[in-house]
């Protein structure tokens, strides 16, 4: 199962602060392009853990952490994630610079310090954990609302020109995908935990670039790219984190897209409305936005390879 999920390289920091030893089968996920691990395992051993990689497996072991100072190359949000799992319990100072900003970052910082743990800075590069011997486990907790599922149902509403109300929302998540929703013509409200969108007319094109948090989010590309496929003008996107995202466009292109790469950037002339095909899902956020232009085409759309979509 491990090979099948990217998420799952996360259980060398959880298993390795918790446990002091971690193997585990080198993750997979979408194959949107290189997410390279060596950010996480440069991290473990600053830590004073032992890394090994044998075949498929990666094995980590450090009975005993010690205190470092970390310095991110790339604002990585899985290697933040993994750094302050493995720091937790290892009663000593970790500090990473550079950090990943991400909301999720946040979440997690609120929910490890509510068990009892001492971490400080999430929302910021810059993260101090101060390591416990242990901490509680009977909590309950609210994890944040899902901000890229909140973005793909706005999008749904923009690309059928059509109406949604959507609670329990942070706003501040998704401000970078609400400013181009509202720049392509959707007319959006906003309350303290809810957002209503209306889209009445023909949507407008626009250009946008993908970037670290708070900048726009690469898993919003494909779906916001796919609204502006049938948008009035040309767009260009500009994909600055993922090298394969745009795999997506060539099943797009099936249901009458208009669009050419060049290099890091797509350049997608809008046509009025898409037409039904037979698509395959490349990924998860590709495969979201074959719906999203099922939602909007003419006639019957059928989906296959659609197990990331579930």
């Amino acid at each position: 199962a491990v090979r099948n999920l990217r998420a799952s390289v996360l259980f060398l920091g959880s298993l390795l602060g918790r446990s002091g030893s971690a193997e585990v089968y080198y993750p997979g996920g979408c194959n949107i392009g290189k997410r390279p691990i060596d950010f996480h395992l440069k991290a473990f051993e600053k830590m004073g853990a032992d890394v090994s990689v044998r075949q498929e497996c990666i094995s980590c072991e450090a009975h005993k952490l010690s205190g470092a100072k970390i310095h991110l190359d790339f604002p990585s949000v899985g290697a933040t994630e993994n750094i302050i799992l493995a720091a937790t319990l290892s009663n000593k100072v970790v500090n990473i610079k550079n950090a990943a900003m991400e909301p999720e970052i946040v979440d997690l910082q609120n929910f490890i310090n509510k068990l009892g743990g001492c971490i400080s800075g999430a929302g910021t590069n810059n993260i101090k954990i101060i390591g416990r011997d242990n901490i509680k486990t009977n909590i309950e907790y609210e994890v944040m609302p899902d901000r890229i599922e909140i973005g793909t149902l706005l999008c749904s509403a923009a690309i059928t020109n059509g109406s949604i109300n959507i609670e329990n929302v942070k706003v501040e998540h998704i401000l970078p995908v609400v400013y181009k929703l509202e720049e392509i013509g959707c007319d959006i409200k906003l309350k303290d935990n809810e957002i209503s969108l209306i889209a009445k007319n023909r949507i407008k094109s626009c250009n946008l670039k993908t970037m670290p948090y708070p900048g726009f989010p690469t898993d919003m590309q494909p779906i916001i790219s796919s609204v502006l496929g049938i948008a009035k003008g040309t767009s260009i996107i500009v994909e600055n984190i993922f090298e394969n995202r745009y795999k997506y466009l060539s099943e797009l292109k099936r249901m009458g897209a208009k669009v050419t790469i060049e290099g890091k950037a797509a350049i997608i002339k809008g046509i009025k409305r898409y037409n039904s095909a037979k698509v395959e899902a490349t990924d998860l956020r590709g495969g979201a936005a074959l719906v999203l232009a099922s939602l909007n085409a003419k006639g019957k759309t059928i989906i296959s390879n659609i197990g990331y979509i579930l």
